[in-house]
């Protein structure tokens, strides 16, 4: 570990927790807003602490990003809330089973994070398409804002998305707190105007801090503060004091737990190389992706096993400690540092922060999200993208963000390949042997009697399953009276498996109807591919494939000066 920045570093660090603090708080809270028990907002606060602090330590210490500060995000968070909810509804109120099985999605999550980067899956990051990034994320911003609203309100908020927007017309009008509501829009209001005045101190701790204050002096109910968080360090799950282990299903929770340890690693991935990119950007340096998802998959997975909520690399946080000064590992071990301090002995000032306040912090993490650029050049950029994004904007707020990423990239994929067929397919073109010679192309040659007429097919680009269809078309439209058909293959750079077949189709198709099929030019991928499947020889013979056209010419010039015409040498 590097220490050439050790003052930039730790300072770094410590701002970079200050402003971790506010936030695994917020995200804690709102992964447990779906169970019904008083201790809900202390236990999240505490797992949201405890989150932060395990990954944002060990993900520093493995990781391949030396600056990055991982943390509690909101896409992580969102898919928590989920799980723990549905378990705390399925297993009927019991407590004990809801931080078991957030447990074991979060080293889950861990493992197959530790997969990823050991089978070096963090180079494919790159190819995920904007508008599935802009719609995904945005849908994330929605999410957090919908979920936060309630509490802004003084209210729990519902689980489902669909139920935040049915119901909230009847919570509003059972009368809104306005207690909440003036600390809520408080916060956001400090958030969005201090740093007008210094960017010194983070405007989500001023938030934090003087809305609690007044907030002591409003005489708030226990209902809207998040009460007594245990102090003390923290403990595996398996020993944590009155978790009831013994009528666990072991088998029954490692099923249920494995879909969602497999959407947190697959978000967690994505969020965290995102991150990384931003921190590369800034620090001009170079992450080693699949080295930070293994240091990822570490922190998560010992995040779970002390009951920890999952988390990634997070961009804010990331780029407070860039900002600060720091650029190396000692950084983010600081921050987790900090936040271990406040669990141990600060913890008991924490239990008098409102809900509402870390609501209000959250809805200002919600707008942030929100790719408000993409929704406006919406008219101005190409309708496929525009339907990808909107698609999987609308598919993460209402259904799921896994889900939501994996129609977004089919689609995104299928329409990119249907314009690389368009554009593929439209320089295939055809002429005939007598047209004008020009650059490759024959003139007008009395040696080659009438009824020898040749017709030269020019393939431009890979001959692959998206553009199989136009060539089959090309080819199906030669004259009947045509002899000899030569397909010029020299810009045929790659053909998969199904070009491979159209190939064969096509020119046994030109044989059974008394054509002669001639290829010239075949590079080595289609030509290796040719003679992997028999091919050649075999549907073609090796007499019937030329290194250039200018060999081509020549043989079919020595058949008429034999008097031969070219369309009577057998295949």
């Amino acid at each position: 570990m590097k220490l050439t920045n050790l003052k930039g570093d730790i300072y770094g660090g410590l701002t970079a927790g200050i402003v971790a603090l506010p936030l695994a708080l917020a995200f804690g809270i709102q992964a447990f807003g779906g169970v019904d028990d008083p201790s809900a907002s202390s236990m999240g606060a505490l797992a949201g602490l405890v989150g932060a602090t395990f990954l944002g330590f060990f993900a520093s210490l493995f990781g391949g990003c030396h600056s990055q500060i991982s943390g509690p995000t909101g896409p992580m968070t969102v898919v928590t809330a989920s799980l723990i909810g549905g378990i705390w509804s399925a297993s009927s109120g019991n407590i004990s089973t809801v931080l078991l099985g957030m447990s074991m999605a979060g080293i889950l999550c861990g493992l197959f994070q530790i997969l990823f980067g050991v089978i070096r899956i963090g180079k494919y990051i790159k190819y995920i398409p904007y508008p599935v990034l802009s719609g995904f994320m945005s849908g994330i911003g929605v999410i957090i804002i919908l979920q936060q609203i309630y509490p802004l309100l003084g209210f729990r908020s519902p689980v489902l998305v669909l139920d935040m927007v049915v119901r909230f017309p009847e919570t509003v009008a059972a009368g809104v707190s306005l207690q909440a509501l003036l600390l809520g829009v408080g916060s956001i209001l400090i958030i969005r105007y201090f740093p007008r005045i210094t960017k010194k101190v983070p405007s989500t701790l001023v938030a934090l801090i003087v809305m609690t204050v007044i907030s002591l002096f409003m005489h708030l109910g226990d209902n809207l503060i998040i009460g007594d968080i245990p102090s003390g360090l923290p403990v595996p799950f398996f020993a944590k004091a009155g978790l009831d282990l013994s009528d666990v299903d072991w088998g029954l929770m490692f099923k249920s737990a494995v879909i969602p340890g497999i959407t947190l690693a697959s978000l967690g991935s994505i969020d965290t190389l995102l991150t990384s990119v931003v921190a590369d950007n800034i620090t001009k340096t170079k992450h080693d992706s699949n080295r930070e998802l293994i240091g990822q998959g570490i922190g998560n997975a010992l995040a779970g096993m002390f009951c920890g909520i999952s988390g990634a690399g997070a961009t804010m946080r990331t780029v407070v400690n860039v900002k600060s000064g720091g650029r190396n590992r000692l950084s983010g071990m600081v921050h987790s540092i900090l936040l271990l301090a406040i669990i141990l002995g600060l913890g008991r000032f924490v239990k008098f922060v409102p809900l509402s306040v870390l609501a209000g912090i959250l809805i200002t993490v919600g707008i942030s999200i929100i790719d408000f650029r993409g929704f406006k050049d919406l008219i101005r950029v190409p309708k496929s993208d525009a339907v990808v994004l909107l698609t999987v904007f609308g598919v993460t707020v209402f259904v799921d963000l896994l889900t939501a990423v994996g129609i977004g990239m089919v689609i995104a994929c299928v329409l990119f390949m249907k314009r690389m067929s368009d554009v593929v397919e439209n320089t295939y073109s055809s002429v005939d042997v007598r047209d004008v010679y020009v650059e490759n192309r024959w003139e007008d040659d009395p040696d080659f009697p009438e009824q020898a007429k040749i017709v030269i097919k020019h393939l431009e680009g890979p001959l692959f399953f998206g553009s199989v269809n136009g060539f089959k078309n090309m080819l199906e439209a030669i004259p009947s009276d045509t002899k000899v058909v030569i397909i010029r293959m020299k810009k045929v750079n790659y053909m998969d498996q199904s070009g491979l077949y159209a190939l064969e189709s096509v020119i046994t198709d030109l044989h059974n109807k008394g054509i002669r099929v001639v290829l010239t030019m075949i590079q080595d991928q289609p030509y290796h591919m040719m003679k992997s499947v028999k091919m050649v020889p075999g549907v073609i013979s090796k007499d019937n494939i030329f290194r250039t056209i200018e060999e081509c010419r020549d043989y079919f010039h020595s058949l008429s000066e034999e008097g031969r015409h070219p369309d009577t040498v057998s295949e």
